[in-house]
Parts: C-alpha cells; sequence; structure tokens
C-alpha cells in the first residue's frame, strides 16, 4: 500500500490534478535526485519503468540521467531498485529490428548515452559479481542489450574492466540455469570478431567450464544449452590461431572427439566401434549440436604445418563419419567438406572403414554391416552410386545428396594431387600382358554405354565418373600417357556390347559398330569419344522429354570437360581423338544457329579451340585441316560460344565450396522404374531436387585458359602454340624476375662484402693496437723482472753488509773496545729478526 501511495503522491499535481504525461515524467525524473529519500527514489524508477515502453522517447529525454545516477549510487546498496533501474534501461535501449526506423534510432540513442560514460558499463560488470539473483540476471540482460547495439564499444570497455573478466567467468559455475544460460549468452556476444577478448576468456578457464556444462548437459544429447556452449567454444577457436594451440596443447580434444563417440585414442588399423558409427538421430537438436563438434573438429584437423597426430585422428573422425556412419547427409556433408587438403599423413588407400546399409522397410532402425573396404574405395563408391547405393533416393537426386557427393569428389582431388598417385590409380586400369584389363568402379561406371531412354541414377554416375577421371589426368602429363593405353575389357568398353540393348528389349541403335570392328579393342578415349558422340546425337532429336533432353545434356558436358582437360598439352591424345571422328561431332552442335542453349555449343567451341591448338602430330587430321573450317564456322561465332558459357546459369552458379545447383521442376518419366530394391523407401515429396553439372576444378580451368584459346583459334596453322608463346612468355619473365632478385641479391651481398670489409679494417688496427701493447707489456714484464733481480741483489748486499757489521762489532767488544747501545739494540733487534 504504501508503494501505491507513493505512486499516487508522484502523479497528483498540486491541487490533486491529473497531469499530462509529460509533466508526470519530469516529476519523477526529479524524486531521482540523490537528495531524496532511498524508497522514494524506489518508487520513482518503478513508475518510470511501467511509463519507459509506452513512453520511450520522453523518459529517456527527461530520465535517463537520473537513472543513471541511481544505477550508479544505489544499485549495490538496494537490489530492488538496482533490478528496476537496469529492466527500465533495457526498454529504453533495446531495439526490434521489426519496428520502424525512428523507433530503431531511438534504441541506438539511448545506448549511446548509456555508453558515453565508462562507469556505467563498469558498474554493470560489477554487478554480475553481485549475490543478488535478480540484479545479477539483470545486469547480464542488459549487456547483451548494449552489445547488440554497440558492440565494439563495449567490448574496449571490458578489456580495462578490473572484474569483467572473472566475474563474467565465474558466473558459468553458477548453480541458477538462468544466469549460466544468460552468460553463455553474453560471452557469444563479447567474444564476436575481438581476439584479445577471446584469449583472455581461453586463459581465465572458459573452454573448461563450458565442457564441463557440455557434459552435465549429458553432450550432443543436451538442449539448447548445449548448442551455446559449442557456439561459444566455436567463437574463441576460430580465426584465432593462439587460442588453437592453447586448445590443442589442453586435454580437452579428446573430450570433443568423445562427444560424437569417435574414441580419440583408437589404434589407426582398429575399425571404429558401431557406437559411433550407428546412432539415433531423430532429435533435431541432436544434428544441431553434432553439426557445431563436427565444424570445431574441422578446425582441430586443418593443423598449420606438418600434420600432427591430434590431427590425424580428427581427420580420421571426420573420415569416418562421412563414409562409414548413418550420421544424416548434411552432417556427412559437413564432415567431407572438412577434411584437410593435405592428406599425405592419412593414406585412405590403406584406411579400412566398415560402411553400413540401411535395412528395407525397417525405417532406419536396423542395419547391415557390410564387408571392410579401403576407404579409397569407400569414397569413390559414394561419389559414383551416393548415399546407401541410392536405394532411399532411388531416381531422385536430392540436393543434401548431391551435396555429399560432391563433398567426395572434393576429398577425392585433394587425394589425388600428387602425381604419383594419380599415376598408380591410373596406371592400374591398364591390363598386364597375358591378363585382361581389370574392371574398376571407375572405369565401369566411365565406360557404361548410355542408352535411351536414360536410367538416371547410371547417367549420374557415368557423370561423376568423368569429374573423377579428370582430377586424375588434369595436372599429370604421365598420367595422360598412361591413359591412352587403357583398354577396357568386354561390354564394358565395345560401344557394340549388350549395353546398347534398351530397357525395352528393343534393338540397338544405328549408331552401334559392325561386327567385324569388335576383333579389334579399343582404347578408352576412342569409346569415349564414340560416348561422346552418340551423346550429341542423341540430345538433338525431336520430341524428347525435357527431362531425359537434360541429362543428354549433362552426360555430354561431363565427356566434353573430361577430353578439355585431357586433349589439353597432349598433342598425341588430340591426334588420336581426332582420328576417331571428333570433328564432326564438334562442328554439328557449334554450328545449330537455333541453339538456345550456350553450353553445350561453349563447350563444344573450347574442345575444338583446345584440338586446333594442340594438334602438334602428324596424322589425317592437321591442323591446316581444321583452320578452314574455323573459318568457315566464323572466328568471331567460336570466341562467341566460348565467351557465351561463362553466361550459363550452371556455370556462373559454381564457386570453390558449392558445385550443386537446384534442378528445375521436372517429373521423372512414367518409364524410368524405381532403382533399387522394390522395398526401399522412396524420399519425401517436399525433398529438394539438385543436379551438378561442373565442378570448381574444371570452373577454374576454364577461367585460366579460355582466353588463350580464343586467341589461339585465330592463329595462322603454321605459326607456333600460342600456349607455347604464352609459356614462353611467362618463362621470359619469371627469367627476368629471377635476375632481378639475383642483382637485388647480389647488391645486397656487396653491401654486406664492404661493411665486412670496413669492420675488416678496423679489425687490423685493433690487432696492431693488440700487438703493440702485447710488446709493451712484455716489454714491461722484462723491466720489472730485471728491477725484482736488483732488488734481491741489494738485498743479498745487505744481509752481507749486516752480517760484516755484526761481526766487525763482535771483534770490537772483544778488543774492549766501546759499542753505543743503540749500537747494540740495532745488533739485538736484528738478531731476533734473524732468529724469526
Amino acid at each position: 500500500m504504501d508503494f501505491f501511495s507513493q505512486i499516487n503522491v508522484a502523479l497528483r499535481g498540486p491541487t490533486g490534478q491529473p497531469q499530462s504525461a509529460a509533466d508526470t515524467i519530469a516529476r519523477l525524473a526529479d524524486r531521482l535526485s540523490p537528495s531524496t529519500l532511498l524508497a522514494d527514489r524506489r518508487a520513482a524508477v518503478l513508475a518510470l519503468k511501467g511509463l519507459a515502453r509506452d513512453l520511450k522517447a520522453d523518459v529517456g529525454e527527461r530520465a535517463l540521467p537520473g537513472l543513471l545516477d541511481v544505477l550508479q549510487n544505489d544499485a549495490e546498496v538496494d537490489a530492488d531498485i538496482g533490478k528496476a533501474v537496469l529492466e527500465t534501461l533495457i526498454v529504453l535501449c533495446e531495439v526490434d529490428e521489426n519496428a520502424a526506423a525512428p523507433a530503431r534510432e531511438l534504441g541506438y540513442k539511448h545506448t549511446d548515452a548509456v555508453l558515453a560514460d565508462e562507469k556505467v558499463a563498469q558498474k554493470c560488470f560489477a554487478l554480475m559479481a553481485d549475490q543478488s539473483f535478480y540484479l545479477r540476471f539483470s545486469a547480464l540482460q542488459f549487456l547483451s542489450t548494449l552489445l547488440q547495439n554497440r558492440r565494439q564499444l563495449v567490448q574496449a570497455y571490458f578489456l580495462k574492466a578490473p572484474v569483467g573478466v572473472t566475474s563474467l567467468i565465474a558466473l558459468l559455475d553458477d548453480k541458477r540455469e538462468i544466469i549460466r544460460n544468460e552468460a553463455i549468452f553474453t560471452i557469444q556476444s563479447l567474444i564476436l570478431q575481438n581476439p584479445e577478448i577471446q584469449k583472455i576468456m581461453a586463459f581465465e578457464g572458459a573452454f573448461e567450464k563450458l565442457f564441463n556444462i557440455i557434459i552435465n548437459e549429458q553432450g550432443v544429447e543436451g538442449g539448447v544449452v548445449v548448442q551455446d556452449a559449442l557456439t561459444c567454444i566455436d567463437g574463441l577457436l576460430r580465426f584465432n590461431q593462439s587460442n588453437q594451440s592453447y586448445f590443442r596443447g589442453s586435454s580437452l580434444p579428446p573430450v570433443l572427439l568423445s562427444l560424437v563417440g569417435f574414441p580419440p585414442s583408437i589404434p589407426f588399423n582398429t575399425p571404429t566401434p558401431q557406437q559411433f558409427a550407428l546412432q539415433l538421430w531423430d532429435v533435431p537438436q541432436k544434428r544441431a549440436n553434432t553439426s557445431l563438434v563436427v565444424g570445431i573438429i574441422g578446425l582441430l584437423a586443418r593443423h598449420a604445418g606438418p600434420p600432427d597426430g591430434l590431427s590425424i585422428v580428427c581427420t580420421r573422425c571426420l573420415i569416418e563419419l562421412g563414409l562409414s556412419s548413418n550420421a544424416p547427409t548434411n552432417i556427412k556433408t559437413q564432415a567431407l567438406r572438412l577434411v584437410p587438403s593435405n592428406l599425405s599423413a592419412l593414406p585412405l588407400a590403406e584406411m579400412v572403414v566398415t560402411p553400413y546399409m540401411p535395412v528395407p522397410d525397417t525405417n532406419g532402425e536396423e542395419w547391415d554391416r557390410l564387408e571392410p573396404a579401403s576407404a579409397l574405395d569407400a569414397l569413390v563408391e559414394l561419389i559414383l552410386h551416393g548415399e546407401y547405393n541410392s536405394i532411399i533416393d532411388g531416381e531422385r537426386r536430392t540436393k543434401d545428396g548431391m551435396e555429399l557427393r560432391s563433398a567426395a569428389l572434393s576429398v577425392f582431388q585433394n587425394f589425388v594431387q600428387k602425381e604419383e598417385i594419380s599415376e598408380a590409380i591410373v596406371k592400374a586400369m591398364i591390363s598386364q600382358p597375358g591378363s585382361q584389363a581389370p574392371v574398376t568402379p571407375l572405369l565401369y561406371a566411365l565406360t557404361t554405354v548410355p542408352v535411351s531412354p536414360l536410367n538416371v541414377p547410371s547417367t549420374t554416375s557415368t557423370h561423376f565418373a568423368t569429374l573423377l577421371f579428370a582430377h586424375l589426368l588434369r595436372h599429370s602429363p604421365r598420367a595422360k600417357t598412361l591413359a591412352r593405353s587403357i583398354v577396357p575389357q568386354g561390354n564394358a568398353g565395345q560401344s557394340g556390347g549388350s549395353f546398347f540393348v534398351p530397357a525395352d528389349g528393343g534393338a540397338p541403335p544405328a549408331d552401334a559398330d559392325p561386327a567385324g570392328d569388335a576383333d579389334e579393342p579399343q582404347t578408352l578415349l576412342q569409346i569415349l569419344s564414340e560416348h561422346l558422340s552418340l551423346a550429341l546425337l542423341s540430345r538433338s532429336r525431336p520430341d524428347m522429354p525435357d527431362r531425359e533432353a537434360r541429362e543428354w545434356d549433362r552426360l555430354s558436358a561431363g565427356y566434353l570437360c573430361l577430353f578439355v582437360q585431357w586433349l589439353w598439352e597432349d598433342p598425341a591424345a588430340v591426334r588420336e581423338f581426332l582420328e576417331a571422328g571428333a570433328l564432326g561431332m564438334l562442328v554439328e552442335p557449334i554450328n545449330q544457329t537455333a541453339e538456345e542453349d550456350a553450353m553445350i555449343p561453349g563447350l563444344c567451341a573450347f574442345l575444338l579451340g583446345v584440338c586446333y591448338e594442340f594438334n602438334r602430330e602428324p596424322g589425317e587430321v592437321t591442323r591446316a585441316t581444321i583452320y578452314p573450317i574455323l573459318n568457315r564456322l566464323g572466328i568471331d561465332i567460336l570466341s562467341g560460344r566460348v565467351i557465351h558459357l561463362r553466361d550459363d546459369e550452371r556455370f556462373k552458379a559454381v564457386g570453390p565450396d558449392n558445385a550443386v545447383v537446384v534442378a528445375p521442376s521436372v517429373h521423372v518419366p512414367p518409364h524410368h522404374p524405381p532403382q533399387g530394391p522394390p522395398s526401399a523407401s522412396l524420399p519425401k515429396p517436399e525433398a529438394e531436387e539438385g543436379e551438378m553439372w561442373f565442378d570448381w576444378a574444371f570452373v577454374d580451368f576454364w577461367k585460366s585458359n579460355y582466353y588463350a584459346i580464343q586467341k589461339a583459334i585465330a592463329v595462322d596453322p603454321n605459326s607456333v602454340s600460342s600456349a607455347a608463346g604464352q609459356e614462353s612468355a611467362m618463362l621470359i619473365a619469371s627469367l627476368r624476375d629471377v635476375i632481378r632478385n639475383q642483382a637485388a641479391e647480389i647488391d645486397k651481398l656487396q653491401s654486406q662484402l664492404k661493411a665486412l670489409s670496413t669492420a675488416s679494417g678496423e679489425q687490423e688496427t685493433l690487432r696492431a693496437q693488440v700487438a703493440s701493447l702485447t710488446e709493451q707489456l712484455k716489454s714491461s714484464d722484462e723491466g720489472k723482472r730485471d728491477v725484482e733481480k736488483e732488488q734481491e741483489d741489494l738485498l743479498v748486499l745487505l744481509d752481507e753488509l749486516n752480517g760484516k757489521r755484526r761481526r766487525d762489532k763482535e771483534r770490537m767488544r772483544q778488543a774492549g773496545m766501546d759499542v753505543s747501545e743503540d749500537e747494540a739494540e740495532d745488533d739485538d733487534e736484528e738478531d731476533e729478526e734473524d732468529e724469526e
């Protein structure tokens, strides 16, 4: 009742008449003066708190200075008034992003007024250590509001606070969950983009306290608190090399790995436990928590410098999670994307994993354990056939599934960066004398004959096989040479084989090779050129469904991209490709004036330019043969075809970390049967479908070389290779740089030599001075020895004289002569000295 009476007194005018809102706020602001009683100030603050939400501008204009004075003087004295004033300030400073611009600006204005005095922020830091629950909680909320509005200024004040770090870290041990959770949220905002605060937090024990919270909340099985704590740990480590080094040297990395069930001390040749590979993922919160843990493990795996034990363990955890677990597809994709690019310390061909396959019609509750396989084989299998061999997705290419295969493709690219590895893989596809060529999964998918109507999973496998094979050949001339020797065996390599029989059992296509050619084995390059011809011919058929036409385009793009990278700087491969009849099949798509899609004509024009540029070996088709065809097509038209490729949305969408685009809404043709077992569960209808046309390696290759091809197609056939000229120019420029650097190094060495010469002259002077002083010292020593010898001689002489004197005095006494007493005393003293 006393409170209401005080409010009533505050609201009444001098004569008891109601006042306006502005007058009421002014009167309440006057009651905030330190000269009033504490109870009156408390009542005024509570009244202003009620008015602040509806009259924020008036309260801020008239009462904000008084509220700040109350915060400074009374908050620690009275917890109730401290809580009330903090809540009032929160209302005044909060910014609603959905509100109008003037309302947002008002919140920022009040925040600037609050932070104009550093003492206010310091008071908030001090109140975090108060024992009152409500005061501590309100201080945290107010600090979070200030950080949201003016983070950098609050961070600067925090670095100067004498007790800010200690008070905030101590709140992580608070038994009251609401305080602890609010402290975690505040730390997230406080450490954002501030390495200094991140370091201070780390060395004050933030890692240990946050992990204690995570463990006490049941790890990744916990709720939002675990997610916030993991977000804080990620914020402390990311972009902070000092904290990463500190964390790596602590005892916490094994705890981090154990959160996802991976044994940190497991030997390399020991398979991971089933508890890690098979987990329940029904709870969305667990997925979010695990994603954060995987992100932190990725930071530890990408260690600067040579790989150490921890980075190897973390890399293995990521590979096992991506290849041999039942984790959600997006987590597998994240894990594979975080695998370091340097895989030399973790040989995938020797690492053994144990894949699992879901049992149909069990809703993911039962799993079949497959035979152990090398990580490299499992990786290629995932790229070629998708997750779980596509028995769940069927013919649909879900965007998540394509992202996973794209991430696995990046891991394969990093693994074969060393030429000896790519050469070994290509060499394994070559038949040895007296034996047939091995049928590897990659070679089988690469040489599978496309049959109309296209089988979507088979087409996708072939497309990914072209990407894999391009990674093996791109930067290895030796691998390109070996690839020309590959002769696939049986139906896998013969375009006239059983693979050309359509699904309906009809007759083979007219493009099939005559039976007489079957006696002569075809090389891989010849087979792929025939498949490219078939794909380009099939895509031009009229009345083809949109879905199938798009699949033929994708298959054609895969073959063309492979040939572009294979034939680059390989004249022998160019000659074999042209002799297989490639010139005519490339010219036709370029010459189609009604072509709406610029991708295939652009790739054909680029490949034709590559063939013309690197056709440097004698053969049936020479540069002189190709040059008139280029002129007939038009140099400008060819250049335009090449340039227009970069304007294609499918080409522009490819980036270093993103190669999958959303597929257009097309329906699966009814003649496409679902792939996999009949009981395999189909994806949900709302699953987003994705597709992949290029990878970043090809896009980067094209951007680096398309200008050289544009120049090459315009030069005379008898001229020197423009690429070679460009390389020569680059070599000359490089040599000039080397000469320039060597000249600068010579000048530097000459300056050092001159300085050393000057120093050598000074050294000679010093040596002369030392020699002179040595001679002087030697002379002085000799003189000293002479003087000492003279002194010894004088002492001997003096001793002889004293003896003679004593003898003379004794004779005088014996003769009766007088001897003075002084002389006698002298004789006695001399006798005593002699006795001593």
